[in-house]
C-alpha cells in the first residue's frame, strides 16, 4: 500500500502508543519508533517496526512526527529542548506535521504551536480516547485541536488508528476537551464502584449487578468495556490484577490538569476535585502504578 505521506517518526511506545505504531506500520506507513524502554522497544520491534537509536534519529527526514508521552513536561522537553539541549523543532524541515497525543495542558499544546510555526512545522494536538483495548483496535476517538488544513493532511493517519474524529477547535482545544472528558470518566469509576462495592457488601453477584446497571439508567463506559470488579469482564484490567491499561497516576495526573484549568477560568468542578484527591489518596496507598480502575480498592469491604 502505497500513502502520500510515507515516513512517520512516533515517539512514545507505552500502552497506547505503541498499538498505534504498529497500527500505522500495518496500513503501510513506513514507521521508524523510538522510546527510552527497552521493553516497550522490543514490542513494536516484534511487530516488525524499526526502532531508532534516538528520537532525532527517528525524526529526521520524516513526513510527520507523533508524539505519545505522559505529561507536559516530557512533550516541552521532547520539542523544545531543555537543559542546554535542542528540541526538535530546532532539527525538523519546514512543512514537517507534529501530531502530539499524549494528554498534557492545553498551554503546553499553544506554546510548542507557536514556536513550531516560527520554523514552518504544522502542530496539532490530538489526544485520545478509547484506552488501551481502543489502540490495539485502532478505534480510538481523537479529540483535535488544529488548523482545518492541518487536520485534513493528519487525517488519514489518524483514521488509520481510530474511528472517531473530532475537530474541537485550534491548537489547545483538543487538550481542553481530553481533560474534560476524563474528568468525567475519572467520576464515573469511582461512582460505578461504589455501586457495585454497595452491591456485593449486601451480597448480590457483581456480574448480575453489572448488567443490570448497564442496561438502566445507571448505565456508563465503565460498565460497558471496563468493570472494575475482578472476574466481571474478562478483558477488563480489573480481572488482570489491575495490569496495564490506563495507571491511576497518569488519571491522577489528567484530574489535576482539569482542576489547574478550572482555577484559570474560574469554572466550579467539586466532583472533579473530590476526584481528585480520591486518586491522589489511592496513589499515596501504593497503588499509582495500577490500571486507575483499581480505585475499587478504596470502597471495597475488606475480608
Amino acid at each position: 500500500m502505497q500513502n502520500k505521506i510515507t515516513t512517520v517518526a512516533f515517539i512514545g511506545l507505552g500502552n497506547m502508543g505503541g498499538p498505534m505504531a504498529i497500527n500505522l506500520h500495518k496500513a503501510g506507513y513506513a514507521v521508524r519508533a523510538f522510546d527510552l524502554s527497552p521493553d516497550a522497544c522490543d514490542k513494536v520491534k516484534s511487530a516488525g517496526v524499526p526502532v531508532s537509536a534516538t528520537a532525532l534519529d527517528a525524526a529526521l527526514g520524516a513526513s510527520v512526527v507523533i508524539s505519545m508521552l505522559p505529561a507536559s513536561q516530557h512533550v516541552e522537553a521532547l520539542y523544545l529542548g531543555r537543559a542546554g539541549e535542542e528540541g526538535l523543532l530546532e532539527k525538523l524541515s519546514s512543512g514537517t506535521l507534529v501530531i502530539d497525543s499524549s494528554t498534557i495542558s492545553a498551554s503546553s499544546a499553544i506554546k510548542v504551536a507557536q514556536v513550531a510555526a516560527t520554523r514552518g512545522v504544522q502542530v496539532i494536538d490530538a489526544p485520545v480516547s478509547g484506552g488501551t483495548g481502543g489502540a490495539i483496535a485502532g478505534s480510538l476517538t481523537f479529540m483535535v485541536g488544529a488548523a482545518a488544513a492541518d487536520l485534513e493532511r493528519a487525517r488519514p493517519l489518524l483514521e488509520k488508528m481510530g474511528q472517531n474524529i473530532f475537530h474541537a477547535g485550534a491548537v489547545g482545544a483538543g487538550q481542553t476537551a481530553k481533560i474534560c472528558n476524563n474528568m468525567l470518566l475519572g467520576i464515573l469509576m469511582i461512582g460505578t464502584s461504589e455501586a457495585l462495592a454497595l452491591g456485593a457488601a449486601n451480597g448480590l453477584d457483581p456480574k448480575v449487578l453489572s448488567e443490570i446497571m448497564r442496561r438502566s439508567s445507571g448505565g456508563n463506559w465503565a460498565l460497558e468495556k471496563y468493570n472494575p470488579m475482578p472476574g466481571v469482564m474478562e478483558t477488563a484490567p480489573a480481572s488482570k490484577g489491575y495490569a496495564g491499561g490506563f495507571g491511576t497516576d497518569l488519571m491522577l495526573k489528567d484530574l489535576g490538569l482539569a482542576q489547574e484549568n478550572a482555577t484559570t477560568v474560574r469554572a466550579a468542578t467539586p466532583l472533579g476535585g473530590l476526584a481528585r484527591s480520591l486518586y491522589a489518596a489511592h496513589s499515596l496507598a501504593g497503588h499509582g502504578a495500577l490500571d486507575f480502575s483499581s480505585v475499587i480498592k478504596l470502597v471495597q469491604r475488606k475480608g
